[in-house]
């Protein structure tokens, strides 16, 4: 089965991360959401990816915008894979973000998209690239996707 856990720190994060949804779905990829922040909620977090770390959840993708520290304090938490998404939710236009995600210290990855509705569009492409090695259908749904142009219609 192919399901990844979205995990995003706060409500107003939800418009650009809804923007995935017919990925998801064309790839054929489960999911579950949550909105729990690094900072707030972080006894929640914790009992959360505990309670995922041997379930059927194989990637994690975590968005996060101003200091997003939820990509690297999940990764620091987790064996399995994140994929961190910088958002633009201040006046530096994301770019506080990147830098937040992207420079993880050194064996505490985390995979890092692109800031906005395109990073959060890479991220389930690149889980269901993930997928694909394993997975002679989703390698087929993908083929079929760069077919297209990397288009889903």
């Amino acid at each position: 089965m192919s399901k990844i856990s979205i995990i995003i720190g706060s409500k107003s994060d939800l418009k650009t991360v809804e923007s995935a949804k017919e990925y998801l779905k064309f790839f054929n990829i489960e999911y579950d959401l949550k909105i729990l922040s690094a900072h707030r909620q972080h006894n929640e977090l914790k009992q959360y990816i505990d309670s995922i770390e041997n379930g059927p959840v194989k990637i994690i993708v975590a968005c996060a915008g101003m200091a997003a520290h939820l990509p690297g304090v999940i990764a620091a938490m987790t064996h399995i894979p994140v994929i961190g998404v910088p958002l633009d939710a201040s006046s530096l236009g994301g770019v506080d973000a990147l830098y937040s995600i992207v420079q993880m210290p050194k064996g505490i990855p985390v995979a890092t998209m692109a800031i906005g509705k395109a990073g959060v569009i890479n991220s389930v492409v690149f889980s269901a690239k993930i997928f694909a090695i394993s997975d002679n259908n989703m390698k087929k749904k993908l083929s079929d996707f760069q077919k297209k142009g990397s288009k889903l219609t």
